[in-house]
């Protein structure tokens, strides 16, 4: 699991695996302990509303994600970079080839979704086929109508701005420069770091529990979510450490988030959602590699010092 010397990631200092690897598990640890900080430790009141509960916990994802930035950024002596523009880009925070990291991860993204696709349009087509322009008048009203309680709910903030901001923060752009200073192969990192990113969720066991969900039930709808963080994380890592950006593994997180569960098959479809979703996987899994090439998110690789190892991946 250990990288050859000459593979490390230049210019950042060497840690070791151990080190990088308790401080991972430091930050999964805290990312979930400081949600239950203002009540447990601080002894601040339950909060009497949903948006006064979800606004308490923005604020402590916040406060868990500077945390674990500062970590990482003494750990690894970023500052020793000399400017910031090398800084930032340590975590993925990078102004160059911002098109690129945002609709390639947005178009491969979507087509583990072509399923869903086509089961949304196919009611919606069934739908025009009885109520004629009423459907598309509804449609529209509906968008607009969304697009103006969405800045207001605090549900929508949280499945689609803090959770992916602050998650990939924490637990890609922190973690897998650690793992890869620590001296851990790219492939080892895709595939164990998502393991840190499941057992932060493992708080919803508790919490349904305490909603008055039996056990088994409790158990059995963590272990799916724990199943579908897991797999998101394989991908969500392999798009770090391929583009180099925090914005691609963001983007995808925000989408598979709108988008939830794909769709591998749908009665009313006829059986097309099901065609759709094959065909759409073996796509992805097709262009996974070519649509995550290095050169595309950056300008050179001749001669590279990069953290994040892409010149290793041609």
């Amino acid at each position: 699991m250990v990288m050859p010397p000459d593979s490390r990631p230049a210019l950042l200092p060497e840690i070791s695996g151990a080190t990088a690897v308790a401080a991972c598990a430091a930050m999964a640890v805290s990312y979930v302990a400081v949600l239950y900080a203002p009540t447990v430790i601080l002894r601040f009141p339950p909060p009497t509303s949903l948006r006064s509960f979800l606004h308490r916990r923005f604020a402590c994802a916040a406060v868990a994600s500077a945390a674990s930035t500062l970590a990482t950024a003494s750990l690894l002596r970023v500052w020793s970079l000399g400017n910031f523009a090398d800084m930032f880009a340590v975590f993925g925070v990078r102004n160059d080839h911002l098109i690129q990291a945002v609709t390639i991860p947005l178009l491969l993204t979507s087509l583990v979704y072509a399923g869903s696709f086509v089961a949304r349009l196919w009611y919606l087509l069934g739908s025009w086929g009885r109520d004629g322009d009423e459907v598309g008048i509804g449609c529209a009203q509906r968008l607009a109508h969304w697009i103006q309680a969405a800045a207001d709910d605090v549900m929508v903030w949280r499945n689609y701005v803090v959770a992916p901001f602050t998650e990939e923060l924490v637990f890609r752009a922190c973690m897998i420069p650690l793992l890869l200073c620590g001296g851990f192969k790219t492939s080892s990192i895709t595939f164990f770091s998502p393991v840190f990113f499941s057992l932060a969720h493992l708080n919803h066991l508790f919490e349904l529990h305490q909603q008055g969900c039996n056990f088994m039930r409790s158990l059995l709808l963590v272990g799916v979510q724990l199943g579908y963080t897991v797999i998101f994380g394989w991908y969500a890592a392999f798009l770090f450490i391929r583009t180099g950006n925090l914005l691609s593994p963001i983007v995808a997180h925000v989408f598979c988030n709108m988008m939830g569960l794909p769709v591998f098959s749908s009665p009313r479809t006829k059986g097309m959602a099901s065609i759709a979703f094959v065909a759409g996987s073996l796509s992805f899994f097709w262009f996974l590699y070519p649509a995550t090439s290095p050169k595309l998110f950056n300008t050179r690789l001749d001669r590279c010092s990069c953290w994040h190892g892409y010149c290793n991946w041609q």
